[in-house]
């Protein structure tokens, strides 16, 4: 039996400053360390001061993943030599002396499966390694420290995932939720980081690291699986063992044997007081959280009638979820959640295309109204969404400059009609045998007309030709 578990660290990016210090949180597009001081890379005298917001914020990720929050918390010393480690150690949590992680015993169930959350504990991000290089004979090591002291949680799940498949669920579920709770942005580069821990029947525990997606972790674990099932079919026993993800190869590599907890030599952290959490605070966090991603979903299907599967994805993208309550109305809430998932999720399709959208909530919003009031057809819809992404141009201007307009004259559709019967006889008789190929017809003059005939209107007058 293949038996999966995961290490997830997520930063929390919608902090403004580091987990000990007031550095930036976010070090993105910074200088090469310039975003550092004396706490960052710990040099004698400096003092650690916990981040307040950090801890709440560590504390809703524990809650929207059912976990137990203990009544007190503490931070230990993670002993290490790594080269972006600066102090040579990490400060973050570790039950030593009972739970005191900022969650426990927590729970989340992926397509009728039930994964239990491990811990969550709240820590230091290190320093960034950076290659450079043409080849491995010129490659040099840098190192960037802006990035150390970033807060981040890592979530330990227990080894529940049968399937590398289950794993990817799991992390695009776990990513909606984090970015739908406001705590982090999932799609910053390095914002989640999946390690992998893998063994098959009674064999070692194989640990997966240096992997850069969901998609790549899929990838990984596939490759592990089918590695130690080999050796296990030749008998060959398999190495408790750390492997690098080697994403031009598609393979992992040995990169050392596997640590146990005792080498890292855990020390409470003396700088760092013990942190009390009262339950009015868990209550009044409790009370912060927003509308989870199911009860979203349930709400857009009961009180609109959207369908499951369009509920489904609307519910699960923050942006998008955004977009649509602030566009909608009980009236064309229907109209407005297909247009973002059938048309506007198409065009945008990544963080970046959604980041330079020029389309807002009205744009949305009269567009719905148009298609609802037949002032417009789904096709020329389309068009103008294009046009709105491109330009930013509200849609009376654009209907005016493309004329758009939806043509619902009963006698200028006709007109088309027969022009269409004129050069589609072969098409007309097999419609008068085959009422199903009528379809061919009515995209015919929705060709000839732009997109722009009333199909409802231009179908029933087809269907009274045929009988005639």
């Amino acid at each position: 039996m293949t038996k999966i578990g995961l290490e997830i660290h997520c930063q929390l990016t919608k902090l403004e400053s580091k987990l000990f210090c007031n550095c930036k949180a976010d070090y993105r597009n910074l200088p090469t360390n310039q975003n550092i001081c004396p706490v960052c890379v710990g040099l004698p005298g400096s003092l650690p001061m916990l981040n307040k917001k950090a801890v709440e914020k560590a504390a809703l990720i524990s809650l929207a993943l059912g976990c137990k929050i203990p009544s007190k918390i503490g931070f230990f010393r993670k002993n290490y030599f790594y080269p972006d480690l600066p102090k040579n150690f990490q400060i973050t949590q570790y039950n030593a002396y009972g739970d005191t992680s900022i969650g426990y015993d927590g729970k989340i169930e992926i397509e009728g499966k039930e994964i239990r959350i491990r811990r969550i504990q709240l820590e230091e991000d290190p320093g960034r390694l950076v290659y450079e290089g043409s080849s491995q004979q010129t490659m040099i090591t840098l190192v960037d420290y802006n990035r150390a002291g970033t807060p981040l949680v890592e979530i330990v799940t227990e080894p529940d995932f049968e399937t590398p498949k289950q794993v990817r669920v799991f992390l695009n579920v776990l990513a909606d939720l984090v970015e739908n709770i406001g705590v982090s942005d999932p799609y910053l580069e390095g914002a989640l980081r999946v390690d992998g821990n893998i063994s098959i029947g009674d064999g070692n525990r194989v640990e997966i690291k240096n992997v850069g997606s969901f998609r790549d972790i899929e990838k990984a674990l596939h490759f592990e699986i089918t590695r130690q099932q080999s050796l296990l079919d030749r008998n060959i026993s398999i190495h408790a063992e750390t492997r690098h993800w080697d994403d031009a190869r598609k393979i992992t590599v040995s990169s050392r044997s596997k640590e146990e907890e005792q080498d890292y030599r855990y020390l409470p952290e003396a700088d760092i007081p013990i942190v009390l959490i009262e339950n009015n605070t868990v209550t009044s966090l409790s009370k912060q959280m927003p509308e989870s991603i199911v009860a979203k979903k349930e709400r857009y299907v009961k009180k609109y009638g959207i369908p499951l599967q369009v509920a489904n994805v609307l519910s699960s993208d923050k942006f998008y979820s955004d977009m649509f309550e602030k566009a909608h109305t009980q009236n064309n809430a229907k109209e407005v959640a297909n247009i973002i998932t059938t048309d506007l999720m198409g065009f945008a399709d990544t963080r970046e295309k959604k980041l330079e959208l020029k389309v807002t909530p009205k744009h949305i919003s009269d567009l719905a109204d148009a298609i609802i009031n037949n002032k417009l057809t789904r096709n020329s819809g389309k068009t103008a969404l294009q046009e709105m992404i491109k330009t930013g141009k509200y849609l009376k201007e654009i209907m005016s400059t493309l004329d758009l307009g939806q043509v619902n004259d009963a006698s200028s559709i006709e007109q088309v009609i027969l022009e269409v019967f004129s050069e589609e006889e072969k098409a007309v008789s097999e419609a008068k045998q085959n009422p199903d190929t009528i379809n061919y017809l009515v995209g015919k003059v929705m060709r000839k007309t732009k997109g722009k005939a009333d199909p409802t209107i231009t179908l029933e007058i087809i269907r009274r030709k045929l009988l005639s």
